[in-house]
């Protein structure tokens, strides 16, 4: 009879400079059943994220060498996975920034252990998840083409490089085209039930997406402000 392999644990790669935080999160993150690789800073942190693929990243933005903003830049460029930026800052424009340049979310220091643990399941839980929206494979509005099997989209037949979220947020957008779709229903559908940022994140990607698909990104013509509730895409 031949023994069943264990199942593989998920992986998170944790970037601190901080021996102590790497330390408590390493034990933590083992307690409850994470695999955990670690980096001291920015440098060490891309090896790490070539050579381990982890499913997660726990990412402090203040590092030597290269920072935390210009260490999730990177990643956008190579990879998907999940990107929480841990912050001692606690001022908004940090947060935006984070969110910009393609985080996921993130939590200020000091956070309790608990929250963190709850972060991290819930993205692993929705990255482990089949979407359910396959069905609506091409999606077109305006001078736009979104494939969604291929993961693309196209401006009037020229691809446009969209990051995960702002290609959810235009799928979403266009599967409801004319009709308004809020703040908290896009932060349901692209971020799930369970992420703890608020409506300001969505404002963040809806500016970033209007930048790469709007003529003119301060006069939008297709992704609309509907005042107090959300927004719309319209041809």
């Amino acid at each position: 009879m031949t023994e069943a392999r264990p199942a593989r644990l998920p992986k998170i790669l944790v970037v601190d400079d901080e021996a102590t935080i790497l330390q408590t999160l390493r034990f933590n993150l083992e307690r409850n059943g994470y695999a955990v690789c670690t980096a001291g800073d920015g440098r060490q942190a891309l090896s790490v994220v070539e050579t381990e693929k982890p499913d997660l990243v726990l990412l402090d933005i203040m590092l030597p060498v290269l920072d935390g903003i210009d260490v999730c830049r990177e990643i956008r460029r190579r990879s998907t996975v999940p990107v929480l930026m841990l912050t001692a800052k606690d001022q908004e424009i940090d947060k935006v920034l984070g969110l910009e340049i393609g985080a996921d979310d993130y939590i200020t220091k000091p956070f309790s252990i608990y929250e963190l643990l709850a972060r991290v399941k819930a993205h692993l839980r929705r990255l482990a998840q089949p979407n359910a929206q396959v069905a609506n494979s091409v999606l077109r509005g305006g001078p736009l083409e979104l494939e969604f099997d291929r993961q693309r989209v196209t401006k009037s037949g020229k691809t446009i490089d969209l990051a995960p979220k702002e290609f959810g947020l235009l799928h979403v957008l266009l599967q409801h085209k004319g009709r308004v779709v809020t703040r908290q229903v896009l932060l349901d559908r692209v971020w799930g039930f369970d992420f703890y940022g608020d409506q300001q994140t969505v404002n963040v990607h809806i500016r970033w997406l209007r930048e790469k698909i709007e003529d003119d990104p301060n006069d939008p013509k297709h992704i609309i402000t509907v005042r107090s509730r959300g927004y719309l895409f319209r041809d």
